[in-house]
This record gives C-alpha cells, sequence and structure tokens, in this order.
C-alpha cells in the first residue's frame, strides 16, 4: 500500500509552521486593519477636499462678479440710474444672485437692484475685506446668504457691494454627495450650525440652522495636521460615523463626509473574519496531517534535483533511480519514461530539421538553377541547327555565359553560408562602388519597367573594405528592390557622410514587407518570394558585419522598404593602381 508522502511532508510543517504562522496572522490581522482605516481615511478625506474645493470656487466666483461690479462703477462714472440698471442687469445675468446693493458706512443703501432693500446692520461692523454670512431661508425654504466686499468711492468712502446668493446649487451638491450606500456629506458654519445635509432625513436640520453633534463640531475645529493618519469617529443619533473634515476657508465652513463605521470597515471585517478561519483551518490541517514526515522524502526531492539538473546541462543518459512506493517513486519511473521520451524526440526532431531544410535548398536550387540550365539546354539545342550563323554563336556565346554566371552565383551563395569567404580590406570609394553595381542592374531594371537611380553624395565616401564584397551587397539589395517593385516604379541607391559614418540606402516603391517577417529576413532560408534560396540577405547581412558596419531595414506595406548601411568612414582614399 502507497505510503502518505504527503502526510510526512504535512508535520514537517506543522511543527516548523505553527509558530511563525500565528505571528504572521496576528501581524496580518492588524496590517489589514490599519491598511484599510487609512485607506478610507484617505478616501473620504480626498472627497471632502474635492467639495470644499467647488464650494471655495463657488464663492470665489461670487467675489470675482463683485469686483468686477465694483470695477465698473468706478471706472465708468455712471448716473444714479445707470449704476441701479448696472446692478439690476447683473442680478438678471447671474441665476445665483438674489439681489446686489451697494451700501455706505452706516449700512444705509445707496443703490440697490431692489425698489426697497432695507438697511443693512451687516457687514459693515466685519473687517473690509469678502465676507460670507447671514444665512436664511426664502419662501421656497431654499437657503440664502450675504457676501460682500469692500467699495470705497467719492463721495462715500468705507461702503460696501452687497449680494444676496442662493446656496441652492450648494445644497444640490451635497445631496449627490454618497459614499458607499449609507454614507453622505454635511457642510457647518462656523458657530457649527448645519447649512447642508446630504442625508435626506436630515435636511430638515439645514433648514432650521440646527446645531451639529458635539463630536462634528469638535471635528470641524481639527486641523488635518491634528488628525493625521488616524480614523475620526463621531457619534449622532444614527450611530458611529466615521469622518472626514475639509475647511472651505472663506467662510469660515467646513464639509464633513461621514459613513457608517459598520459600513466603511465591512470589507476589512469580512476579510479579518476570513483570515482568522483560514489560519485556525491551517493549523489544524497541518497538525492532524502532519503525523508522517521522513528524511527519505528530501533526499529523493533532491536526487531528482541533481539529475533535473543534469539533463538541462546535456547529460541525456542520467536517470533516477527510484526506492519506495510512493508518489515520489511514481515521479522517478514517470520522469525516466519522460528523459528516455525526449531522447526520442530529440533525434526526430534532429531528422526532420535535416529533412526540412534539405527540402527548402532542394526547392531554392530547383528554382533558382532550372530557369538557366533550361536556357543553357535549349542555346544548345539551337545551337547544333545553326551553327553556321555568327551572329547567333555570339548571342550563344553571351547567353551561356550570362547563365552560368547566375549558377556560379547561386553555388557561391551557398559555400559562404556554410564558410563565409575571407575579406580583404582595403579604402574603398563606396560612391564608384555604387555606381558600378547601378550601371550593371540597370539593364534588368529596364527590363521590369522600374526605374533605377543613383543620389552619390558630393564629398568622397571611402570605407574599409573588400570591393567585390561590397558590390555583392549592393546588387543583391538592388535585385531584391527591383523584384519587389511593380512596372513604373522607382528604385534609388544613394550614399550619404556623416562625420566618421558613411551611409548606403537602397530604397524602393514596392510592395513593402509585413511587420511580422521583417525580424527574420536577415535569417538564412528566409525569403519574402514566393520561391528561391532566400540567401542574399542573410549574405549581405554577414558581410556588412565582417566588415564592421551595420544594416538595418525600414518597410511599410504597400509604401516601399527601405535598406540602410552604415559603415565607419575611411580616412584615407582608395589607393589607385
Amino acid at each position: 500500500m502507497m505510503t502518505g508522502i504527503r502526510a510526512r511532508f504535512a508535520l514537517f510543517v506543522a511543527v516548523a509552521a505553527v509558530a511563525p504562522l500565528l505571528i504572521y496572522g496576528g501581524m496580518s490581522v492588524r496590517s489589514l486593519r490599519s491598511a484599510t482605516e487609512q485607506s478610507v481615511s484617505a478616501g473620504n478625506l480626498a472627497v471632502a477636499r474635492e467639495v470644499a474645493a467647488r464650494f471655495r470656487d463657488y464663492f470665489e466666483n461670487n467675489r470675482r462678479i463683485l469686483e468686477a461690479i465694483g470695477s465698473q462703477m468706478q471706472d465708468l462714472q455712471l448716473a444714479d440710474w445707470q449704476q441701479q440698471r448696472l446692478l439690476k442687469n447683473h442680478v438678471m445675468d447671474f441665476d445665483e444672485l438674489r439681489q446686489i446693493s451697494l451700501i455706505d458706512a452706516q449700512g444705509r443703501p445707496r443703490f440697490s437692484s431692489r425698489e426697497s432693500p432695507g438697511k443693512f446692520t451687516w457687514p459693515i461692523n466685519q473687517p473690509r475685506r469678502f465676507a460670507v454670512a447671514r444665512l436664511d431661508v426664502d419662501a421656497d425654504q431654499l437657503p440664502t446668504a450675504l457676501v460682500a466686499i469692500p467699495f470705497d468711492d467719492e463721495p462715500a468712502p468705507g461702503g460696501w457691494i452687497v449680494a444676496e446668493i442662493s446656496l441652492e446649487q450648494l445644497w444640490r451638491e451635497v445631496d449627490q454627495i454618497r459614499i458607499g450606500s449609507r454614507g453622505y456629506a454635511m457642510l457647518i458654519d462656523g458657530e457649527g450650525r448645519i447649512i447642508a445635509h446630504g442625508d435626506p432625513d436630515k435636511r430638515a436640520l439645514a433648514v432650521n440652522r440646527t446645531l451639529a453633534t458635539e463630536d462634528e463640531r469638535r471635528l470641524a475645529t481639527l486641523s488635518e495636521a491634528a488628525i493625521g493618519e488616524e480614523l475620526p469617529r463621531v457619534r449622532t443619533d444614527t450611530g458611529t460615523m466615521v469622518a472626514a473634515p475639509a475647511k472651505i476657508g472663506t467662510p469660515d465652513w467646513t464639509v464633513i463626509i461621514e459613513q457608517p463605521e459598520d459600513e466603511a470597515l465591512a470589507v476589512a471585517q469580512r476579510l479579518e473574519r476570513q483570515l482568522y478561519l483560514a489560519i485556525c483551518v491551517a493549523l489544524l490541517a497541518t497538525v492532524a496531517a502532519g503525523s508522517w514526515w521522513g528524511r527519505s522524502f528530501i533526499q529523493r526531492i533532491f536526487a531528482l534535483t541533481r539529475v533535473t539538473d543534469a539533463l538541462a546541462a546535456g547529460k541525456m543518459d542520467a536517470r533516477v533511480a527510484p526506492t519506495g512506493r510512493d508518489e515520489i517513486a511514481q515521479l522517478g519511473t514517470q520522469f525516466n519514461a519522460m528523459a528516455d521520451r525526449l531522447v526520442e524526440l530529440q533525434g526526430e526532431i534532429r531528422t526532420q530539421e535535416r529533412q526540412v531544410m534539405f527540402g527548402r535548398i532542394a526547392a531554392g536550387l530547383v528554382h533558382d538553377l532550372s530557369h538557366p540550365i533550361q536556357n543553357i539546354g535549349n542555346s544548345c539545342k539551337l545551337i547544333q541547327r545553326v551553327y553556321d550563323d555568327p551572329e547567333y554563336r555570339t548571342t550563344f556565346r553571351t547567353t551561356v555565359e550570362r547563365e552560368l554566371a547566375t549558377v556560379k552565383r547561386v553555388l557561391e551563395d551557398l559555400r559562404n553560408i556554410a564558410r563565409p569567404m575571407p575579406l580583404e580590406r582595403f579604402a574603398v570609394d563606396l560612391n564608384a562602388s555604387l555606381r558600378e553595381a547601378v550601371e550593371t542592374m540597370a539593364p534588368l531594371a529596364e527590363t521590369a519597367g522600374v526605374t533605377l537611380r543613383a543620389e552619390l553624395a558630393h564629398e568622397p565616401a571611402y570605407v574599409e573594405g573588400d570591393l567585390f564584397a561590397i558590390g555583392r551587397v549592393h546588387r543583391n539589395l538592388m535585385l531584391n528592390a527591383i523584384q519587389a517593385t511593380a512596372p513604373g516604379g522607382l528604385v534609388v541607391a544613394a550614399t550619404e557622410v556623416e562625420r566618421d559614418r558613411v551611409v548606403m540606402k537602397v530604397y524602393d516603391t514596392g510592395c513593402g514587407i509585413p511587420s511580422d517577417r521583417l525580424p527574420h529576413i536577415f535569417e538564412d532560408f528566409v525569403t519574402t518570394k514566393r520561391r528561391g534560396l532566400g540567401l542574399g540577405l542573410a549574405i549581405s547581412k554577414k558581410i556588412t558585419q565582417q566588415l564592421g558596419g551595420e544594416i538595418r531595414v525600414v518597410s511599410e506595406v504597400g509604401r516601399g522598404t527601405t535598406f540602410e548601411l552604415e559603415f565607419p568612414r575611411a580616412a584615407e582614399p582608395p589607393i589607385a593602381g
């Protein structure tokens, strides 16, 4: 019967992990509770700050309106009726303005948007700065307040511009704030009276200007620095609430965000219960299941690890010596079977890779050599019939030489892939090399209906390299560009000199290369054409790198392709001879 290896392992875990698990569990619960409270506090405080900022902007906007009115009245030199009309027009233009009055130092109205504004006892006793006070409710049970700014002119210095504004917008914003499902916002003034409350059941408190609770009034007097990272709590008639205050500034009002404590910390409390349960279950499970444990378990694990390392290092004959009748023994047996199968698969993969490679080479050779061999064969058959024609003998010789050069180039590509040819380094004029390559490829471009043009740098472009090898790279790139460009297209070969570097570019207006194939176009036997060996770009890259250069490609499907070669600039011109 199979020995329970899991039981022996569990005993070791139980003995070694009980104390750390208990310590970790206690620390996790404490950290979870602290992090949750800080998160709730930070979230509520952020909401309170945002609301306070919106209210601050609201009063700041009204202050700017009154300042603009004062500036107009001082600058425009208006008659009395014009100043009164100006105040009425502003009341009509701004919905939150109920009335605007210009009062003197004794509180008597000089001009007003109302016909009978009455005498103001406020703010003539206040410091001469922007002020907000005297909250009230109108006939629609909506809150209003007085805002004022100092106004000095002749012949009545020491006056004020006083406006009655509607706070309905503030009420609406407070009503829209929800924290969770039972959290609300409230607004209290400097005396601790409720101005607005988001709880529908407590809106009457705002209408009656009721005092907030003692805890709420105390919280409103605290600064954010005094609160710190703790989660403030206040007691209300509906229970204990977590709260966050934010002061508006002017006026001296405070926004308080309140949320029931049981709702705010519900997730943390649930996670604490789950964590306690998980700790208890883990302890009971490890102690109950940890009755069997043996050293052989660990030793066999190490033995299996050593064999795994040996296989990873390439020692494919390494095997496990299974002992026992438990899961580790089964694992060892299965591991050996896997290693045997891995050796078999490795051999099969090598065989398949060789077959695929030979197939690709054979298909490429058939494609690249069949046409020139066929042309040579046809020419040989025809020369037997018209041997006496001197003109055709010349044509025959030209055809055979051209096709044999093609065959030779294919064979050289294969040889260079297997054994790269050594390159001689001497100063080469890249302009001259590229011009010669363009002249060589011009007939092919003309036959394909493609315009081939050279754009050479005006200054010498010398590089250290092999003239034949560099010319081969030029021809490979231009041949690919011509083959990829439709009749009527353009292929340009250009050189540029950039300080200590020489750049050669071949770009075309052809079909382009798909982005998924770009990373592989320089690999051996990879081609974007339908058939062929796909060695041209691979050889071009190897030659470029042998000469200390770099080759890059940029392509866009339907727009064309640009190959760019960059070489170190040679200090000396090529040797004449």
